[in-house]
């Protein structure tokens, strides 16, 4: 990193920060999960303060729809990996810190090495299979974890897994949402989402992140931060740790994408996991059955000979979808279609 202090004057300038906490955080090793409406200003601000090191995960491309509140994308940059453009961006806000992009999905199979590196993760993520994963990974490994999650006008940041004085961690996010991979909250595609909420709680993570390594005392261990944009109004409920343990990584549900199922379709027993109104509207072949049906499916189930794919509008049910026929059927191949069908469901 640049020696130069200049650009950090400001932050310096705090009373009980100066250089000591400025060179705590260009120290420090961040990872960010998501480079999506959280990660960008997450990313942003993290990089402008001076953190050492960021890496960015994530294997999306830059969409349209993405542009209204992942800012460090334009219209030049849709279809392109959003984590190679960050990086770019990133570089060029500031040259004197390291940006390193993980182009590929979290998994049960690579996380635990791909956070290893790092000394604090914040995941930017929109989906619970990849929340919980992280937590767990982090949980395992004794890392702590900034959560942020938005829905249409409300968001939520905390940070789990902090160790405390007395040896043992903060709550972390199973505490909080024991049942969070059977929720079935709309993602930000499907439910909405205003742009500036995405903005405000992404910076809220960042601080999380940047106090971690400077200011430890104030974080939000142990407290969920809510806010509805609409009203303004703001409040912090105090969480509680349960005394469940995690011993192990749950696997990941296995995906596929449209392009990969087009060219083998006849090789897959396909089923649409939405409801039969939204099958007849518009689907892509195989049988209907909604994801809230299928244990009353059992023996048809059973007789498939064929890999299972399961597609529904986003992806979430269809994941859903799988892990409960790994339940009933753990030797069957099962995949969810990535992304759902909504790009090709004009």
């Amino acid at each position: 990193m640049n020696t130069s202090l200049e650009r950090y004057h400001c932050q310096m300038a705090l009373p009980g920060f100066g250089t000591a906490s400025q060179e705590l955080l260009k120290n420090a090793k961040v990872l960010i999960v998501g480079m999506g409406g959280l990660g960008c200003p997450s990313a942003q601000y993290l990089a402008a303060s001076g953190i050492g090191t960021i890496g960015l995960a994530d294997d999306d491309i830059v969409s349209e729809s993405n542009l209204h509140r992942q800012i460090l994308y334009t219209p030049d940059d849709i279809g392109k990996s959003k984590v190679d453009i960050a990086t770019k961006k990133l570089q060029q806000q500031n040259p004197s810190v390291k940006i390193t992009p993980f182009n590929f999905r979290v998994t049960s199979e690579n996380v635990m090495d791909l956070i290893s590196d790092f000394d604090l993760i914040i995941e930017g993520t929109d989906n619970f299979e990849t929340k919980c994963l992280l937590n767990d990974a982090c949980v395992l490994t004794g890392k702590p974890l900034v959560y942020g999650a938005i829905y249409q006008y409300e968001g939520q940041v905390s940070i789990w897994n902090v160790m405390q004085k007395d040896g043992t961690y903060s709550p972390n996010y199973r505490d909080v949402f024991p049942n969070a991979e059977e929720s079935q909250v709309p993602n930000c595609r499907e439910g909405g989402v205003l742009p500036t909420l995405a903005g405000i709680v992404g910076c809220m993570q960042a601080n999380e992140a940047i106090k971690y390594f400077t200011n430890p005392e104030d974080l939000l261990a142990g407290k969920l931060w809510m806010m509805n944009v609409l009203n303004g109004k703001t409040q912090i409920i105090k969480l509680r740790k349960l005394a469940l343990p995690i011993t192990s990584l749950s696997q990941t549900v296995e995906i596929i994408t449209f392009e990969q199922l087009m060219q083998d379709k006849d090789h897959f027993e396909i089923i649409d996991v939405r409801t039969l109104e939204e099958h007849k509207e518009f689907n892509i072949g195989g049988v209907n059955i909604a994801v809230d049906e299928l244990q009353h499916h059992s023996e048809y189930i059973s007789g498939l000979t064929r890999p299972i794919l399961a597609y529904c509008l986003s992806g979430k049910r269809s994941a859903e979808a799988v892990r409960k026929i790994k339940s009933l059927f753990p030797e069957k191949e099962v995949f969810s279609l990535k992304d759902g069908i909504h790009k090709i469901h004009r």
